[in-house]
């Protein structure tokens, strides 16, 4: 099996209810040509670099999947009929791809993921603990080296002046 990756760009002006039946067909397809779907990330509405069909802005999708040069020929003719699909690119990750190596990659990272979120989430609960109790520090009582009025004066030298 063939592992693909498709970046999908879709009318931006659409809502998440006129995108999802552009998305759940190509989901249809994937099981119908016996591809395993791995990843479908939202990545959101972005500035293209130029207009298409006179939009600046697209909503891009990633899909990561294994299937057959038929599931991607079928897909990619989905996205061209789709009047909601702005452009699409489909890339061949690997050649020979297994898939439960592939889910159980996918699953390691993102268990790191989640366990670096949650030490980060840690780290700022302590950095604001921290932060808490350096804004109210105890007051510590200040030493006086600073003469007191009285001594300033005396310690001044004394006024000459000259008469001619």
């Amino acid at each position: 099996m063939r592992r693909y990756e498709t970046i999908v760009i879709v009318d931006p002006d659409l809502s998440e209810e006129g995108r999802a039946p552009v998305l759940d067909k190509v989901a249809q397809l994937v099981p119908q040509f016996d591809g395993v779907m791995f990843q479908v990330d939202d990545w959101g509405a972005r500035k293209l670099a130029y207009d298409i069909k006179k939009k600046s802005r697209g909503y891009y999708v990633r899909l990561d999947f294994c299937g057959s040069g038929a599931l991607v020929s079928e897909i990619e003719r989905h996205f061209r009929i789709d009047d909601r699909v702005l452009k699409f690119m489909t890339v061949l990750l690997d050649k020979d791809a297994d898939p439960e190596k592939i889910m159980a990659e996918i699953a390691r990272e993102e268990a790191a993921r989640a366990e670096r979120r949650q030490a980060e989430a840690e780290a700022a609960d302590d950095a604001a603990a921290a932060a808490e109790t350096e804004a109210d520090p105890p007051v510590k009582a200040q030493a006086t080296d600073t003469p007191e009025p009285e001594k300033a004066e005396e310690n001044k030298a004394p006024e000459t002046s000259e008469e001619a």
